[in-house]
């Protein structure tokens, strides 16, 4: 009997350890289950959007990990003058020629709609080489650590173009796109901030140990990337969008029916060739959707300069002049936390205003940056810094989903994820000059915050009046010109 029981698992000894070990899987698995049942909820799963959300997921846990090893490296591990030259190098190495290699990234990325899944495993899989590259050269920080960080820089930013182009083709059934693109963003700043800690605590084990961890993340989004649906490779419909500011908005052409017979498409037709003759018929362009896109950039332009700005000039600013009772690594913990906290909240909030009044969204959340930015210049203080911060979060998060919904509502569906790509692109030179601002400028509180409030002022000159005149307009109808 005894033998019976030995032999068919039954006994105590086994089932103990079976329950043991059921009990000690039960967190991860049901942590799992639940991270399922969210990113799939509300027919995300059946679309598709479930696992891009995961992907992206995937990519912010594995870039917050490069951070990690990058910032202990050029920032944290030498003296603040010498830390100074080497971010100063850095964006010599990586960002300049980044600006140089953006607007290509766009046309590149368009030329590949069928290969979309392959492209976002491509970024993946490219970032877990250089990671282990740079796991080399990282505890020196010498210069061939920069090249390798720029092909990081390049492969993240791909990622992202690609993933806001294949968006639209994973929307579920009555799920607005804005909706959609907070749910993706959110899951991304999710795994930062939990990915984050895990990086720091690596990072104590050595300064390799990061971009080892960042290696293995990279290589899941690899295998992750392929498991999208096969209508992400589907470019049917599909037009490239030229991302043109017209001289005058009084003078967009007038729309232009595009005919998708055999005869338009193969030939020149007899209407087709005198429109063409007169110049009537151009390229599809993101001046055929009125103004409403185009004044929404400027506005998200200026709220992503302001994000560069202050990810760099606040670094060293705090590292040499911390908050008040604070420590140099509390300090900069302190306001990460708060422009998180606030792109957070931004993100939820634009997924319960959806798609209501856009350009009214994006004029208000500028005008809130710009007054908590002057308030910040003329009362300088360790409240006012951390404010702005957390207001800086907000108002990018909530300016961006309210340009994906005026994206998706006035741009029709042939040039949309050609649009995203182009906008995409412009959003992150922005970036890269505010960042540059930030590194050139002197260590002054009062000047670092009047600079932000000038950002903030150019952008709301160029877009506010334009985003206030198109909502009080409305929607242009659709059309391709």
């Amino acid at each position: 009997m005894a033998a019976a029981r030995s032999s068919d698992g039954s006994g105590p000894l086994r089932r103990a350890g079976r329950a043991m070990t059921r009990a000690l899987r039960a967190p991860f698995t049901g942590t799992a289950r639940g991270i399922r049942k969210a990113t799939h909820a509300h027919g995300a799963g059946e679309s598709g959007l479930g696992k891009l959300i995961e992907l992206h997921a995937v990519n912010g846990a594995g870039d917050v990990m490069i951070t990690v090893a990058l910032a202990s490296t050029v920032f944290f591990s030498v003296p603040t003058d010498e830390a100074r030259g080497r971010v100063a190098l850095y964006l010599a190495v990586t960002m300049a020629p980044f600006i140089l290699l953006a607007p290509v990234v766009g046309p590149l990325l368009d030329r590949l709609p069928h290969g979309r899944r392959a492209a976002m495993a491509g970024a993946m899989f490219a970032r877990a080489v250089l990671a282990i590259t740079m796991s080399g050269a990282v505890a020196t920080g010498g210069l061939e650590l920069y090249p390798a960080a720029l092909g990081v820089l390049v492969c993240s930013k791909a990622y992202g173009v690609v993933r806001s182009a294949v968006v639209p083709r994973l929307l579920p059934p009555r799920f607005s796109l804005v909706k959609a693109n907070s749910r993706v963003t959110l899951a991304g700043l999710l795994a930062t901030g939990v990915a984050a800690p895990i990086g720091a605590g690596l990072q104590s084990i050595g300064s390799p140990w990061p971009l080892y961890g960042a290696c293995a993340i990279f290589l899941g989004g690899t295998v992750l990337a392929f498991t999208l649906p096969h209508k992400v490779d589907s470019a049917k419909g599909e037009r490239r969008a030229r991302l043109v500011v017209p001289h005058e908005e009084a003078a967009a052409p007038p729309p232009v029916r595009v005919s998708t017979s055999k005869s338009a498409r193969g030939g020149r037709t007899g209407s087709t060739w005198a429109a063409r003759r007169r110049g009537r018929e151009k390229p599809p362009g993101l001046r055929s959707v009125g103004p409403s896109v185009l004044h929404g950039l400027q506005a998200n332009a200026a709220h992503r300069a302001l994000s560069g700005f202050l990810i760099f000039f606040l670094a060293f600013l705090l590292r040499e002049h911390p908050l008040a009772g604070q420590s140099a690594a509390v300090s900069l913990g302190i306001v990460g936390v708060a422009a998180g906290a606030g792109n957070a909240c931004g993100t939820a909030v634009g997924s319960w205003l959806r798609a209501r009044g856009p350009e009214v969204i994006v004029a208000t959340v500028l005008g809130l940056a710009l007054g908590v930015a002057v308030l910040a210049a003329v009362f300088f203080s360790t409240v006012m810094v951390a404010a702005l911060a957390a207001v800086a979060g907000f108002t990018q998060a909530l300016s961006k989903l309210s340009l994906d919904a005026m994206i998706q509502r006035d741009v029709p569906e042939e040039v949309r994820t050609s649009a995203f790509a182009r906008s995409e692109t412009l959003l992150q030179m922005s970036w890269v000059v505010g960042g540059a601002i930030g590194i050139a400028l002197p260590l002054n509180g009062v000047l670092g915050m009047s600079v932000a409030a000038g950002l903030l002022a150019l952008g709301a000159a160029a877009s506010v009046r334009g985003l206030l005149g198109a909502a009080r307009r409305g929607s242009p109808h659709p059309r391709v010109a």
